[in-house]
C-alpha cells in the first residue's frame, strides 16, 4: 500500500532504498548503553531469578527501539518535529536505561515512567501527526490509533507496578508486558476499530532489515567491550591469553553466522516482498530478540571466562554460556523459518548445533571455564564453517547445470 504525505513528514517513497540517517545512529548510542546496563545487571545478579529479571528488562528496552525503528522507517528523521520527537525518545531511554540497575528496586517507578513517556508519547505524536497529514480515515492513521489503544493499558500496569514492589511489580509489569507483545501478532485488535492488518504496515524493507542489523552490531560491541576492558585489568598469562582469544572467536563467529549470505539475502527477500510488514514483524520485530538475548548472555560469560579461565564454571555460568549460545542460534533458527517460504534456507543445522550443545550439559560442571566456552565456541565456529561451505556449493551448482 503506498500513500502520499500531505504534511511533509513521511520518507519519500520512490521505489528507491532508504538510508540510515546519522539521527538513528546518534539514536543508537543510547542503547549501547542500555545492552552495557543489561549486561552488567546479569552478571551482578547471576541467579535463575536474575536471569530472568534481565530478560524481561531486555524485552522492555527491544520493544521501545524497535517500535522507534519502525516509526523512523515511516518518519523522515530530518524533519524538524520528527527529529525533535526523536530526540525527546532519545532522552526518555537514556533515563530508562540509568534505571536498569534497580529497575526491581528502588527506580522501579522511574524505569516505568521513562518507559511508558517513550512508548505513549511517540505513539501519540504519530497518531496526532497522521491524522493531519493523512487523515482520520487513512488504514495507517487508523493502526496507530489502535496501537495508541493498546498502550493506553499497560502504561497505567507499569506506573502502578513501579510505585508498588515485590511480586505485585512483578506481576503488574508481567502482564502489562505480555500485552504489548501480543499487539504486532493481534493486528492491535481494538473494539470498535476491528484489527490491522500487515500489508497496510508499508515498511521499506531494506531500511528495518539494516537497522536490526546494526542492533545485532551492538550487542556484539557490549562482547567486545567486556573481553577488552577485563583483559587489560589482569596480569596476562597462557590461560587469560587463551580465553581473551577465545571470546574474540566467539564474538567472531556470531557475526559471521549472522552476517553471512544469511542477512543480506534476508535483506533482499524483505524488501521485494509484497507483504513486507508481515516479514517485518515476525522476522524482525520478534524473531531478533533472542538472538540478541543469547548474544548479550555470551557476553557476560566471557567477563567471567577471561577473569577465571581456570575454574569450573557455576550453574549460572553455564547458564550463560550454553544457554546463550543456543539462544542466539534458536534465533537465527526461527529467523530462517520465518523467510523460509522466500529463500531455500533449512534450519536444520541450528537444531544439530543446539543439540550438540545440549550434550555439554552433563559435564558443564567439571570443566574449567575456558575448556567449556571454548567448546560452545568450536560449535558456532563449525557452524559458521558450514554455512560458508553450503554457500560455496550453491553458488556453483548453477554453473554445473547449466554445463
Amino acid at each position: 500500500m503506498h500513500f502520499s504525505d500531505n504534511g511533509g513528514l513521511l520518507r519519500v517513497r520512490d521505489g528507491g532504498a532508504q538510508r540510515v540517517t546519522p539521527l538513528e545512529l546518534f539514536f543508537d548510542l543510547v542503547y549501547v548503553f542500555a545492552i552495557t546496563q543489561l549486561s552488567h545487571r546479569l552478571l551482578e545478579h547471576l541467579t535463575f531469578a536474575g536471569a530472568l529479571e534481565t530478560l524481561f528488562l531486555l524485552f522492555a528496552v527491544w520493544w521501545a527501539w524497535i517500535y522507534t525503528t519502525w516509526i523512523a522507517n515511516w518518519f523522515d528523521p530530518e524533519i524538524p518535529p520528527v527529529r525533535l520527537m526523536l530526540i525527546a525518545v532519545m532522552l526518555a531511554s537514556l533515563v530508562m536505561s540509568a534505571a536498569i540497575p534497580e529497575a526491581f528496586g528502588k527506580r522501579g517507578l522511574m524505569f516505568a515512567l521513562a518507559y511508558v513517556a517513550i512508548q505513549v508519547g511517540r505513539t501519540a505524536f504519530v497518531f496526532v501527526t497522521l491524522n493531519r497529514s493523512l487523515g482520520p480515515s487513512h488504514p495507517l492513521s487508523r493502526t496507530f490509533q489502535r496501537i495508541l489503544a493498546w498502550f493506553l493499558i499497560p502504561a497505567v500496569l507499569w506506573i502502578v507496578g513501579g510505585v508498588l514492589d515485590g511480586e505485585a511489580r512483578y506481576t503488574l509489569w508481567g502482564f502489562a508486558l505480555a500485552l504489548e507483545y501480543a499487539g504486532p501478532a493481534a493486528g492491535y485488535w481494538t473494539p470498535g476499530l476491528g484489527r490491522s492488518t500487515t500489508d497496510e504496515w508499508n515498511v521499506e524493507g531494506g531500511h528495518l532489515a539494516e537497522r536490526c542489523q546494526l542492533f545485532i552490531i551492538i550487542a556484539l560491541g557490549e562482547s567486545i567491550i567486556i573481553t577488552g576492558s577485563t583483559f587489560a585489568d589482569l596480569q596476562a598469562s597462557a590461560a587469560t591469553v587463551a580465553a581473551f582469544v577465545n571470546a574474540f572467536l566467539a564474538s567472531a563467529a556470531f557475526w559471521w553466522i549472522y552476517f553471512s549470505r544469511h542477512a543480506r539475502a534476508a535483506r533482499e527477500a524483505i524488501a521485494s516482498s509484497e507483504d513486507p510488514g508481515r516479514l517485518a514483524r515476525s522476522a524482525y520485530t520478534y524473531f531478533h530478540l533472542p538472538m540478541v538475548a543469547g548474544i548479550i548472555a555470551v557476553a557476560a560469560s566471557d567477563e567471567l571466562t577471561v577473569a577465571h579461565p581456570r575454574e569450573p564454571g557455576t550453574v549460572g555460568y553455564i547458564m550463560l554460556v550454553l544457554g546463550g549460545t543456543a539462544l542466539f542460534l534458536a534465533g537465527q533458527t526461527l529467523f530462517k523459518v520465518a523467510v523460509s517460504g522466500l529463500l531455500p534456507w533449512s534450519p536444520w543445522s541450528r537444531v544439530v548445533a543446539i543439540s550438540a550443545l545440549a550434550t555439554l550439559i552433563p559435564v558443564a560442571g567439571a570443566l574449567p571455564a575456558l575448556v567449556l566456552s571454548a567448546a560452545a565456541t568450536l560449535v558456532v565456529v563449525v557452524l559458521g564453517a558450514w554455512d560458508t561451505l553450503t554457500e560455496r556449493r550453491r553458488a556453483r551448482s548453477p554453473k554445473r547445470s547449466s554445463a
